[in-house]
């Protein structure tokens, strides 16, 4: 593993970060539970199907309570497009149930009451933290697990491993935004087939990890 040094590491925020000075999620959300709802509902499907199927069910259901009286039957017909949605709908309805009776009807503040809830693993809950909390959280998704070993920003082979290398090797500056430029840069620039790697903005610095050694 060829790893940058911290020079280059800053060096690779600064660009992202004069590209795009604040990175927002793609997804829609109007308050801290919809947005962890909508999180949720993303898992292995995109941020645009799940912006279609939630475009009308937050006009009527835009909180736990709300939800709950929606009931899981027509929760399941406003998200029928996107992949999983039957047990989406029911972790969403048993999430919205938890809320309103351990948590007041809000969204928790800390990682371990997040996960808590059903269907929130660690990434989800750290999405959430960071978005809608502004803590320096690093959710890491296929793509970030992908591309940040193949950069060098990052060392592992699972999502932990690689979460807890970037959180120990990002300068606390950038760890805002810093999952928002990598997730962008995985999703239209480090694509797994075909980069762009002409056209990249870190082709100088970026360590090609997986890259085969020239016989």
């Amino acid at each position: 593993m060829n790893l940058l040094t911290e020079k280059e590491i800053r060096t690779v925020f600064e660009r992202f970060k004069k590209q795009n000075p604040d990175p927002m999620s793609e997804l829609k959300w109007e308050n801290a539970y919809t947005l962890l709802v909508s999180v949720v509902l993303s898992a292995q499907t995109t941020d645009k199907s799940v912006n279609k199927a939630t475009e009308q069910l937050y006009k009527i259901a835009d909180t736990p309570e709300k939800m709950v009286r929606l009931g899981q039957k027509k929760l399941e017909g406003y998200i029928r497009s996107i992949g999983l949605y039957h047990t989406k709908a029911a972790h969403v309805i048993e999430l919205s149930k938890m809320l309103i009776s351990d948590f007041g009807g809000e969204v928790p503040h800390t990682r371990e009451e997040l996960m808590r809830l059903p269907g929130v693993g660690r990434k989800t809950a750290n999405v959430v933290l960071n978005v809608v909390f502004h803590e320096p959280t690093m959710p890491v998704d296929t793509h970030l697990l992908r591309i940040c070993p193949k950069i060098g920003l990052a060392e592992g082979s699972t999502p932990i491993e690689v979460e807890e290398s970037l959180v120990a090797r990002i300068p606390a500056e950038y760890m805002q935004h810093a999952h928002h430029w990598l997730i962008l840069h995985g999703r239209y620039v480090c694509t797994a087939r075909n980069p762009k790697c002409e056209t990249c903005l870190i082709n100088d610095i970026c360590r090609h990890n997986d890259k085969p050694e020239e016989k």
